[in-house]
């Protein structure tokens, strides 16, 4: 496979838009760690994100957004949970929150592991919105690296087997954070932290009350 390695300065947005609708694949930076992603409407290149991560398909993938309005693209907003999504969304977005919500029929199996909640976020950093908005505001993303090994903060770190199964890889330097993001399950009556990640349980809990 030759591979197409672009600076944050010189990127083809239509060739990574192209490459994502003929199930290819694409390494990419966000604002917490490098991030590996498809197209949502190609499953073969949802398996190819499996299968580089070397991962079985009991993991799901998140879907980061460029806009908060495309939430509604994949999820489902009741009406009892949109002020406290609009809350978070307004203190802790673009940024490294994660939020799980009940997802939309639209949204392939083989991206939640079979569940009925898909995990939502929009990434703090401007090149990741771009690339995002650009091949239509959703892009099922996870770790770029092979499971079981450390998180990529920057293109030097990213392995060199794992650049060898993808397609694209932009270079965006070193990501702001280097950490992953904090999930938070809003599907549950009470909201519960999956994980604590860049944003702690205390900030949540001073935005939305006890958790």
């Amino acid at each position: 496979m030759k591979r197409i390695v672009f600076k944050e300065h010189k990127i083809d947005f239509e060739i990574i838009k192209k490459t994502l609708e003929q199930d290819g694949i694409i390494i990419y930076p966000t604002d917490t760690v490098y991030g590996v992603a498809a197209n949502i409407n190609s499953i073969e290149g949802l398996k190819k994100v499996y299968s580089a991560k070397e991962r079985n398909y009991d993991s799901p993938l998140i879907a980061l957004l460029s806009k908060v309005e495309y939430i509604e693209k994949i999820a489902v907003v009741t009406e009892n949970k949109k002020s406290i999504i609009k809350k978070l969304a307004k203190e802790f977005w673009p940024g490294a929150l994660t939020i799980i919500l009940d997802k939309k029929d639209n949204v392939p199996e083989i991206m939640v592991s079979g569940g009925k909640t898909v995990g939502v976020r929009i990434p703090a950093l401007k090149l990741a919105q771009d690339i995002i908005e650009y091949i239509g505001g959703v892009l099922p993303t996870t770790s770029a690296n092979i499971s079981g090994e450390l998180t990529p903060r920057s293109y030097e770190e990213l392995n060199e087997k794992f650049k060898s199964r993808v397609d694209i890889i932009i270079d965006g330097g070193k990501t702001p954070l280097g950490i992953e993001s904090t999930i938070l399950d809003l599907t549950k009556p009470i909201p519960v932290i999956i994980r604590e990640g860049a944003i702690k349980r205390e900030t949540i809990e001073g935005i939305i009350g006890k958790i």
